[in-house]
């Protein structure tokens, strides 16, 4: 068995309630259970500023499952939940992405992980710190270091 966090974001089609659907899908996976999913948290987009905010959250899963079974996975949730890809970092129903996959360096064509702009984005930092403020990176990176050095302008933790 294996340790992933999993982010979660969504802006479109009652955002909150697409990423608690979500969290719950992600417990249910084949071989998978849900250690400890985050807080919710408000975001301003990334990329393009004519969409609303984002609800992300990030789940820690224990699974079986391999990095690829398990992004494969997690692109079937995006899908039944009306994902399409249409504009790089536009507004979506759903986005899953594998954060860390226990303290493995994976680059594939389909998936790298760490994922490549975690150590920047606080709406990704500020829900790992929620869920384990002792968290390093593979790099030997504290999780806690980077959401110290990271813009927080326009996050704020939702009340449960």
């Amino acid at each position: 068995m294996s340790f992933a966090y999993i982010g979660l974001g969504s802006n479109l089609d009652q955002p909150r309630v697409q990423v608690e659907q979500a969290l719950g899908e992600l417990g249910a996976l084949p071989d998978t259970r849900m250690v400890k999913p985050s807080a919710l948290f408000q975001s301003a987009p990334v990329g393009p500023q004519d969409q609303p905010d984002y609800i992300n959250a990030v789940a820690l899963l224990e699974t079986g499952l391999a990095p690829e079974a398990l992004l494969d996975a997690l692109q079937a949730i995006e899908l039944a939940h009306g994902r399409e890809r249409i504009e790089h970092w536009g507004a979506r129903t759903l986005d899953l992405d594998i954060l860390l996959y226990d303290q493995q360096r994976i680059t594939t064509e389909r998936l790298t992980v760490p994922h490549a702009h975690l150590h920047e984005r606080s709406f990704v930092l500020g829900p790992l710190l929620d869920i384990n403020d002792a968290l390093t990176l593979p790099s030997g990176e504290s999780v806690a270091s980077l959401w110290q050095q990271c813009d927080k302008t326009g996050l704020s933790r939702l009340e449960s």
